[in-house]
């Protein structure tokens, strides 16, 4: 009798607490239950868990304490999909952007000789820029005024500069005085090991195999301690400090001339990213209306800059949705209790740093390959048959790796498209933000 009441009142909670998560994100309106968008929620996690491992990666090349960017990356991630969640209610998961984290590390750090304090000073400057273009019209007549055709470039060119990342770091490609570059050697184990760990995250994802780029991560983390290459120091820990990076932001120091071109790759990018991922996983998410208003996408915009800022304070670059989270909702996921759900299962991962620290550069590397092929997907959508939209959409693709910059490569292509539009009688495709963003290219190219 009284293990009974026990039974009625552990069901009479349950109840109650579904009640409360229906109320909180409308899971009835969205027709959906707690157990669908849980198991969406871990759906769209372990797509996207590859960026605890990659990221830290990245960021350690800048000098960054690994310890302290695997924490802040799990914290970024974390943020963003609450804030997701609890204020947007969308299914979409957060993290440092792929792409934006090479050009932090291997541009700002790397080719021009900034501080990564100042770099994520940079970061924390576009990410005000992009929450007060969130909070007006200013995001939308921004946004409007950017041809499709050099925003479909921006993804494309970040994808080619992050595969040659990937290519360099695993060995593939290297540096040759004869023809600038040339093939590495695949009798060398981390080329060998990368290029396979590309192929297999290739092969699984075609045959839709559950978290396909994490396990293909792992199972070449596995090989390289088999054959001595990766050191064991266990699996679970108490998470490093977090202090090497907490508000360690130069924001006085990013206040610079020479840095607007790189506050604005930082902004575009991003906010680009953000607006493509966030439309696709709408329409696929069902949220959007019969007048073909997407529901609550202010907020998820909010949501999505404010979290660039937070991710500043720990120590990410900027921090964006992630087009994985359509997995999540091909899973179910239709709210933002998916999005709560990769939240904490991300707080969760910080207790998983001795992992994170045993993965070794050519697994990720054969990642980064991969996520540079998506991306460059989106060149399909260019009209090449108007060479005055191709040319300089190639121009900015090209340029990103060849000059090492994706800031580089936006200013050349941004110019290309002025220039071929006003020589060709169509200077009404030639927007006023287009023709203020040329002057500013051609004065960092005329005076830095």
């Amino acid at each position: 009798m009284q293990s009974t009441k026990q039974e009625q009142a552990a069901l009479g909670l349950q109840l109650k607490k579904a009640g409360l998560l229906d109320r909180v994100f409308k899971l009835s309106a969205h027709r959906t239950t707690v157990k669908t968008e849980l198991l969406a929620g871990l759906t769209t996690f372990v797509t996207m868990a590859y960026i605890i491992f990659v990221n830290p990666n990245i960021m350690a090349d800048a000098g960054i304490d690994h310890g302290a960017a695997f924490v802040a990356t799990c914290i970024g991630a974390a943020l963003g999909c609450l804030l997701m969640g609890l204020y947007a209610n969308w299914p979409v998961g957060l993290a440092p952007g792929m792409g934006l984290n090479a050009f932090f590390t291997y541009t700002v750090v790397g080719e021009m000789g900034y501080s990564w304090q100042i770099a994520l000073g940079a970061v924390f400057i576009s990410g005000i820029l992009f929450m007060i273009m969130s909070l007006s019209r200013l995001r939308e007549w921004l946004l409007n005024s950017i041809p499709m055709s050099l925003r479909f470039a921006m993804g494309a060119g970040v994808g080619l500069f992050l595969g040659l990342i990937g290519l360099k770091t695993a060995g593939i490609v290297v540096d040759s005085p004869a023809t600038l570059l040339t093939m590495g050697s695949f009798s060398e184990p981390t080329a060998l090991l990368a290029a396979v760990c590309f192929l297999m995250i290739a092969v699984l994802s075609h045959r839709n195999v559950f978290g396909a780029i994490l396990l293909s991560m792992l199972v070449v983390t596995g090989i390289g301690w088999a054959t001595g290459l990766v050191e064991y120091n266990g699996l679970v820990s108490m998470p490093p400090s977090l202090a090497p990076t907490w508000l360690a932001m130069d924001i006085a120091g990013a206040l610079n001339v020479a840095m607007v071109s790189v506050i604005l790759a930082f902004l575009f990018v991003n906010m680009f990213d953000t607006a493509g991922t966030l439309m696709g996983v709408a329409h696929r998410a069902h949220l959007v209306d019969d007048d073909g208003k997407i529901q609550n996408l202010s907020r998820a915009l909010k949501a999505d800059s404010t979290s660039s800022v937070a991710g500043a304070f720990v120590g990410c670059p900027p921090v964006t949705s992630y087009v994985e989270s359509a997995a999540g909702v091909a899973a179910g996921g239709r709210t933002g209790l998916t999005a709560v759900t990769v939240g904490v299962l991300f707080l969760v991962a910080m207790f998983f740093a001795p992992l994170a620290g045993m993965i070794p550069a050519y697994a990720t590397a054969g990642a980064l390959i991969y996520v540079a092929m998506l991306m460059m997907s989106g060149m399909a959508h260019i009209d090449w048959k108007d060479h005055t939209d191709t040319i300089p959409a190639i121009v900015t693709v090209v340029m990103m790796p060849l000059t090492f910059s994706i800031a580089n490569g936006i200013a050349l292509g941004f110019l290309t498209y002025a220039t071929l539009k006003l020589l060709t009688g169509q200077r009404e495709k030639v927007s006023i933000s287009l023709y203020v963003l040329c002057v500013i290219f051609i004065a960092k190219f005329a005076f830095l």
